[in-house]
């Protein structure tokens, strides 16, 4: 039995009400969103002892959450991830878009999705989040209304469904970016976390991170997480990818077929004994291990949060899809749907 609370927070930067949603599961675990980014805020699950904590990196205060650098909890969009010279063409077209990054657009550039106060509702059993999104507004075409729901259940799963329409051709690419640290926010670094991909291969990046238009094998590299090993182990070896990102910030093509339902993750923290599978219908799970956590507002419960100290594990598609063909389209046309669920199911070992 899941109950739902509905909590006023705070006001948004020109006094829009910001509301919180808490769903609760018949064992205590529960999940906090708002409507700030269509955000998550805490993810409260029990240790193998049973003692509940927050595994989700999250701010103390609503206005914290505008304009932060680590898009904490947030859906960013119109396009998660990056577009490669904050340009790209559509039938014919090119598009230039706003971006306060010198050689590329970042999660669909200022005021993005992740900034935005989105309508909250509760609606059979879950919660729904919608946002309109004009046409030409940091230069994406077409008017695009973007819909968000999460559902919480008795064996802790968390269920995320995106889906998005438009009046016009566009291109759209949505995830979460939430940060997990199964020992608890802002209980120390992620380093010591087991990681595991069902991931053959990787996108091959600039300095810049962007995509070169090659994919990669992951045997043999540092990239390598077809069996579960600490996400810091090879994390200092002298690789491309590590060395630009200080840290893993990479996209890893997810073995299966786009649009089933695949596993993506399992991360696991021995300690606690908590266990994260996610699994998803997107093509591709950026991997993000908190390089620059460092100086960004305290969390939740008051901690300093540091470098490292969560890792996100963002199921999408690929970043700079529309400027390379090859890899899965991400082009949204009228009459049709952009539909994706991510599934973060939580465990003891």
């Amino acid at each position: 039995m899941i109950t739902i609370e509905t909590v006023p927070w705070g006001k948004g930067p020109e006094g829009e009400d910001i509301n919180l949603y808490r769903m609760t599961n018949a064992a205590g675990a529960s999940v906090v969103l708002s409507e700030t980014g269509a955000g998550i805020v805490e993810i409260n699950v029990p240790d193998k002892e049973g003692k509940i904590a927050n595994v989700a990196l999250g701010y103390a205060r609503p206005e914290d959450y505008f304009n932060d650098g680590p898009c904490m909890g947030k859906v960013p969009g119109r396009y998660a991830n990056r577009i490669a010279g904050a340009r790209f063409s559509l039938d014919g077209k090119e598009y230039r878009l706003l971006s306060d990054k010198p050689d590329f657009q970042l999660h669909g550039g200022p005021g993005g999705y992740a900034d935005r106060i989105w309508k909250g509702r509760v609606s059979e059993g879950g919660v729904e989040f919608l946002l309109e999104d004009p046409d030409g507004k940091n230069g994406y075409p077409g008017n695009v209304e973007a819909f968000v729901r999460y559902e919480w259940d008795d064996e802790c799963r968390l269920t995320l469904s995106l889906r998005a329409h438009s009046d016009a051709p566009t291109v759209i690419n949505l995830t979460n970016h939430v940060y997990f640290n199964l020992k608890g926010e802002g209980n120390g670094d992620i380093l010591g976390h087991e990681l595991a991909l069902n991931a053959s291969d990787f996108v091959v990046t600039d300095s810049n991170l962007v995509p070169t238009g090659e994919i990669a094998t992951v045997a043999g590299t540092p990239m390598d997480f077809t069996e579960p090993k600490a996400i810091g182990r090879d994390m200092a070896m002298d690789f491309p990818a590590l060395k630009s990102g200080k840290g893993y910030d990479s996209c890893w093509v997810i073995d299966g077929r786009p649009g089933e339902l695949n596993l993506a993750a399992r991360l696991e923290e021995r300690q606690s004994g908590r266990v994260l599978e996610v699994l998803t219908t997107q093509p591709g799970v950026q991997v993000y291990t908190g390089n620059w956590l460092s100086g960004c507002p305290k969390g939740r419960g008051g901690a300093e949060y540091h470098d490292y100290y969560g890792v996100a594990l963002e199921c999408q598609h690929l970043p700079d899809s529309p400027n390379h063909p090859d890899f899965p389209s991400t082009v949204l046309r009228p009459g049709e749907e952009f539909n994706e669920l991510i599934i973060y199911k939580f465990s003891i070992r």
